[in-house]
Protein backbone atom coordinates (compact mmCIF):
# COMPACT_ATOMS: atom_id res chain seq x y z
CA UNK A 1 0.00 0.00 0.00
CA UNK A 2 0.97 3.64 -0.37
CA UNK A 3 3.22 4.63 2.57
CA UNK A 4 1.48 6.31 5.49
CA UNK A 5 3.59 9.46 5.15
CA UNK A 6 2.18 9.93 1.63
CA UNK A 7 -1.39 8.97 2.54
CA UNK A 8 -1.29 11.76 5.12
CA UNK A 9 -0.82 14.27 2.29
CA UNK A 10 -4.13 13.28 0.70
CA UNK A 11 -7.20 15.07 2.08
CA UNK A 12 -10.70 13.69 1.60
CA UNK A 13 -13.18 16.57 1.27
CA UNK A 14 -16.97 16.17 1.43
CA UNK A 15 -18.96 19.15 0.18
CA UNK A 16 -22.34 19.78 1.84
CA UNK A 17 -23.16 16.14 2.67
CA UNK A 18 -26.77 15.70 3.81
CA UNK A 19 -26.79 12.30 5.51
CA UNK A 20 -24.53 11.72 8.54
CA UNK A 21 -24.60 7.99 7.79
CA UNK A 22 -22.86 8.68 4.49
CA UNK A 23 -20.21 10.75 6.24
CA UNK A 24 -19.65 7.86 8.63
CA UNK A 25 -19.39 5.44 5.71
CA UNK A 26 -16.69 7.63 4.13
CA UNK A 27 -14.79 7.71 7.44
CA UNK A 28 -14.98 3.92 7.61
CA UNK A 29 -13.66 3.61 4.04
CA UNK A 30 -10.83 5.98 4.90
CA UNK A 31 -9.91 3.82 7.90
CA UNK A 32 -10.00 0.70 5.70
CA UNK A 33 -7.29 2.12 3.45
CA UNK A 34 -5.31 4.10 6.02
CA UNK A 35 -6.32 7.68 5.19
CA UNK A 36 -6.77 10.08 8.11
CA UNK A 37 -7.37 13.60 6.78
CA UNK A 38 -11.13 14.30 6.46
CA UNK A 39 -12.71 17.72 5.89
CA UNK A 40 -16.47 18.29 5.84
CA UNK A 41 -17.68 21.46 4.11
CA UNK A 42 -20.95 23.04 5.28
CA UNK A 43 -22.63 19.81 6.44
CA UNK A 44 -26.44 19.74 6.40
CA UNK A 45 -26.79 18.03 9.80
CA UNK A 46 -25.08 19.61 12.85
CA UNK A 47 -24.55 16.26 14.63
CA UNK A 48 -22.69 14.46 11.84
CA UNK A 49 -19.78 13.47 14.10
CA UNK A 50 -22.08 11.05 15.92
CA UNK A 51 -22.74 8.89 12.84
CA UNK A 52 -22.95 5.22 13.86
CA UNK A 53 -21.86 4.09 10.42
CA UNK A 54 -18.26 5.13 11.16
CA UNK A 55 -17.47 1.59 12.33
CA UNK A 56 -13.84 1.41 13.39
CA UNK A 57 -13.34 5.10 12.66
CA UNK A 58 -14.94 7.16 15.47
CA UNK A 59 -11.66 8.94 16.24
CA UNK A 60 -11.18 9.87 12.59
CA UNK A 61 -14.70 11.34 12.53
CA UNK A 62 -14.15 13.20 15.81
CA UNK A 63 -10.93 14.76 14.51
CA UNK A 64 -12.33 15.72 11.10
CA UNK A 65 -12.08 19.36 10.10
CA UNK A 66 -15.22 21.39 9.34
CA UNK A 67 -15.12 24.43 7.06
CA UNK A 68 -17.70 26.85 5.74
CA UNK A 69 -16.51 26.74 2.12
CA UNK A 70 -14.70 24.52 -0.35
CA UNK A 71 -12.18 27.32 -0.95
CA UNK A 72 -11.18 27.16 2.72
CA UNK A 73 -11.08 23.35 2.71
CA UNK A 74 -8.58 23.09 -0.16
CA UNK A 75 -6.63 26.28 0.57
CA UNK A 76 -3.38 24.45 1.39
CA UNK A 77 -3.60 21.90 -1.44
CA UNK A 78 -1.67 22.16 -4.69
CA UNK A 79 -3.67 19.53 -6.59
CA UNK A 80 -7.45 19.42 -6.19
CA UNK A 81 -9.27 16.43 -7.71
CA UNK A 82 -13.02 16.78 -8.09
CA UNK A 83 -15.06 13.60 -8.60
CA UNK A 84 -18.12 13.12 -10.74
CA UNK A 85 -19.71 11.77 -13.88
CA UNK A 86 -19.89 13.32 -17.33
CA UNK A 87 -23.45 12.10 -17.86
CA UNK A 88 -25.10 15.44 -17.11
CA UNK A 89 -22.20 17.90 -17.35
CA UNK A 90 -19.63 19.24 -19.75
CA UNK A 91 -16.24 19.35 -18.10
CA UNK A 92 -14.37 22.68 -18.08
CA UNK A 93 -11.13 21.17 -16.79
CA UNK A 94 -9.06 18.11 -17.80
CA UNK A 95 -10.84 14.79 -17.18
CA UNK A 96 -9.03 11.69 -15.91
CA UNK A 97 -10.70 8.33 -15.47
CA UNK A 98 -10.21 6.88 -12.00
CA UNK A 99 -8.30 3.88 -13.35
CA UNK A 100 -5.82 6.28 -15.04
CA UNK A 101 -5.33 8.50 -12.00
CA UNK A 102 -2.49 6.65 -10.23
CA UNK A 103 0.49 7.96 -12.29
CA UNK A 104 -0.69 11.56 -11.90
CA UNK A 105 -1.04 11.21 -8.12
CA UNK A 106 2.34 9.47 -7.87
CA UNK A 107 3.97 12.37 -9.69
CA UNK A 108 2.24 14.93 -7.45
CA UNK A 109 3.24 13.13 -4.26
CA UNK A 110 6.79 12.70 -5.54
CA UNK A 111 7.10 16.46 -5.96
CA UNK A 112 5.79 17.15 -2.46
CA UNK A 113 2.29 18.31 -3.34
CA UNK A 114 -0.69 18.13 -1.02
CA UNK A 115 -3.73 16.60 -2.72
CA UNK A 116 -7.46 16.94 -2.09
CA UNK A 117 -9.97 14.35 -3.32
CA UNK A 118 -13.34 16.12 -3.35
CA UNK A 119 -16.81 14.56 -3.31
CA UNK A 120 -20.06 16.46 -3.79
CA UNK A 121 -23.49 16.24 -2.13
CA UNK A 122 -25.48 13.04 -2.47
CA UNK A 123 -28.30 14.56 -4.50
CA UNK A 124 -26.46 16.28 -7.37
CA UNK A 125 -22.70 15.95 -6.83
CA UNK A 126 -20.25 18.82 -7.25
CA UNK A 127 -21.68 21.93 -8.84
CA UNK A 128 -20.09 23.92 -11.67
CA UNK A 129 -18.98 26.44 -9.04
CA UNK A 130 -17.43 23.70 -6.88
CA UNK A 131 -15.53 22.31 -9.85
CA UNK A 132 -14.00 25.70 -10.60
CA UNK A 133 -11.76 25.07 -7.56
CA UNK A 134 -10.56 21.75 -9.03
CA UNK A 135 -7.56 21.21 -11.27
CA UNK A 136 -8.92 17.92 -12.61
CA UNK A 137 -12.26 16.12 -12.80
CA UNK A 138 -11.91 12.44 -11.88
CA UNK A 139 -14.52 10.32 -13.63
CA UNK A 140 -15.57 7.07 -11.97
CA UNK A 141 -16.77 4.88 -14.85
CA UNK A 142 -20.25 3.43 -14.26
CA UNK A 143 -23.01 1.85 -16.28
CA UNK A 144 -24.89 4.66 -18.07
CA UNK A 145 -28.18 3.24 -16.80
CA UNK A 146 -27.05 4.06 -13.23
CA UNK A 147 -24.34 6.75 -13.43
CA UNK A 148 -24.45 7.97 -9.82
CA UNK A 149 -22.91 6.20 -6.86
CA UNK A 150 -23.59 6.31 -3.15
CA UNK A 151 -21.17 8.71 -1.44
CA UNK A 152 -19.62 6.04 0.77
CA UNK A 153 -19.18 3.64 -2.15
CA UNK A 154 -17.62 6.31 -4.38
CA UNK A 155 -15.15 7.21 -1.63
CA UNK A 156 -14.26 3.55 -1.06
CA UNK A 157 -13.60 2.94 -4.76
CA UNK A 158 -11.52 6.12 -5.08
CA UNK A 159 -9.47 5.51 -1.95
CA UNK A 160 -8.79 1.90 -2.91
CA UNK A 161 -7.27 3.12 -6.18
CA UNK A 162 -5.07 5.67 -4.39
CA UNK A 163 -3.96 3.28 -1.66
CA UNK A 164 -3.12 0.31 -3.86
CA UNK A 165 -2.43 1.57 -7.40
CA UNK A 166 -0.22 4.59 -6.74
CA UNK A 167 3.44 3.66 -6.83
CA UNK A 168 5.34 5.13 -3.87
CA UNK A 169 7.97 7.60 -5.03
CA UNK A 170 10.33 10.15 -3.58
CA UNK A 171 11.14 11.67 -6.96
CA UNK A 172 9.40 14.46 -8.81
CA UNK A 173 9.76 12.67 -12.16
CA UNK A 174 7.31 10.31 -13.78
CA UNK A 175 9.02 7.96 -16.23
CA UNK A 176 7.43 7.68 -19.63
CA UNK A 177 7.11 3.91 -19.43
CA UNK A 178 4.57 4.26 -16.61
CA UNK A 179 2.23 5.83 -19.12
CA UNK A 180 3.39 3.94 -22.23
CA UNK A 181 4.66 0.49 -21.13
CA UNK A 182 7.63 -0.70 -23.13
CA UNK A 183 8.83 2.79 -24.10
CA UNK A 184 11.80 3.66 -21.94
CA UNK A 185 13.30 7.09 -21.47
CA UNK A 186 17.03 7.58 -21.65
CA UNK A 187 17.12 10.63 -19.43
CA UNK A 188 14.92 11.51 -16.43
CA UNK A 189 12.74 14.58 -16.74
CA UNK A 190 13.70 17.76 -14.92
CA UNK A 191 12.33 18.16 -11.40
CA UNK A 192 8.92 19.81 -11.35
CA UNK A 193 8.84 23.31 -9.93
CA UNK A 194 6.83 23.88 -6.73
CA UNK A 195 3.21 24.76 -7.47
CA UNK A 196 1.10 27.46 -5.79
CA UNK A 197 -1.53 26.32 -3.34
CA UNK A 198 -5.21 26.65 -4.16
CA UNK A 199 -5.40 29.48 -1.63
CA UNK A 200 -2.62 31.40 -3.37
CA UNK A 201 -4.38 30.99 -6.73
CA UNK A 202 -7.56 32.39 -5.18
CA UNK A 203 -5.62 35.42 -3.89
CA UNK A 204 -4.27 36.01 -7.40
CA UNK A 205 -7.73 35.56 -8.94
CA UNK A 206 -9.23 38.10 -6.52
CA UNK A 207 -6.52 40.62 -7.37
CA UNK A 208 -7.01 40.15 -11.12
CA UNK A 209 -10.76 40.59 -10.63
CA UNK A 210 -10.09 43.84 -8.76
CA UNK A 211 -7.94 45.03 -11.68
CA UNK A 212 -10.70 44.12 -14.12
CA UNK A 213 -13.22 46.14 -12.13
CA UNK A 214 -10.86 49.12 -11.88
CA UNK A 215 -10.23 48.94 -15.63
CA UNK A 216 -13.99 48.67 -16.30
CA UNK A 217 -13.26 45.45 -18.18
CA UNK A 218 -16.87 44.23 -18.07
CA UNK A 219 -20.25 45.19 -16.55
CA UNK A 220 -21.09 44.30 -12.96
CA UNK A 221 -23.48 41.61 -14.16
CA UNK A 222 -20.49 39.66 -15.53
CA UNK A 223 -18.37 39.75 -12.37
CA UNK A 224 -19.56 36.40 -11.03
CA UNK A 225 -18.95 34.70 -14.39
CA UNK A 226 -15.51 36.32 -14.64
CA UNK A 227 -14.66 35.09 -11.14
CA UNK A 228 -15.58 31.53 -12.11
CA UNK A 229 -13.60 31.67 -15.35
CA UNK A 230 -10.53 33.14 -13.61
CA UNK A 231 -10.41 30.28 -11.11
CA UNK A 232 -10.53 27.74 -13.91
CA UNK A 233 -8.00 29.56 -16.09
CA UNK A 234 -5.39 29.90 -13.34
CA UNK A 235 -5.64 26.20 -12.56
CA UNK A 236 -5.36 25.23 -16.23
CA UNK A 237 -2.23 27.39 -16.64
CA UNK A 238 -0.27 25.20 -14.18
CA UNK A 239 1.78 28.11 -12.86
CA UNK A 240 4.80 27.49 -10.68
CA UNK A 241 4.84 29.10 -7.23
CA UNK A 242 7.45 31.60 -8.46
CA UNK A 243 5.32 32.51 -11.50
CA UNK A 244 2.33 33.00 -9.22
CA UNK A 245 4.28 35.45 -7.04
CA UNK A 246 5.52 37.30 -10.12
CA UNK A 247 1.98 37.62 -11.50
CA UNK A 248 0.77 38.84 -8.11
CA UNK A 249 3.39 41.61 -8.09
CA UNK A 250 2.56 42.56 -11.67
CA UNK A 251 -1.17 42.91 -11.09
CA UNK A 252 -0.63 44.79 -7.82
CA UNK A 253 1.45 47.32 -9.76
CA UNK A 254 -1.23 47.59 -12.46
CA UNK A 255 -3.93 48.14 -9.86
CA UNK A 256 -1.85 50.81 -8.13
CA UNK A 257 -1.43 52.64 -11.47
CA UNK A 258 -5.13 52.36 -12.29
CA UNK A 259 -6.14 53.77 -8.92
CA UNK A 260 -3.81 56.75 -9.38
Amino acid sequence: MLPEIQRERIDVVLVSPRNPLNIGAVARAMANFGFTQLTVVAPYEPHWREARSAVGAPELLANARETASLAEAVRNCTLVLGTGTLTHRKAEQPVVRLDNLAPLVAKALGSGKRIALVFGPEKHGLTREDLSFCHILVEIPTDPRQPSMNLGQAAAVGLYELATRVEPTDRSTLLEDRIHPGIATEEPQAAEKPAPTSGNLDILASLIEEVMVAAKYSPATMQEANRHDLRLMLRRLKLSAADGRRALGLFRRILWRLKR
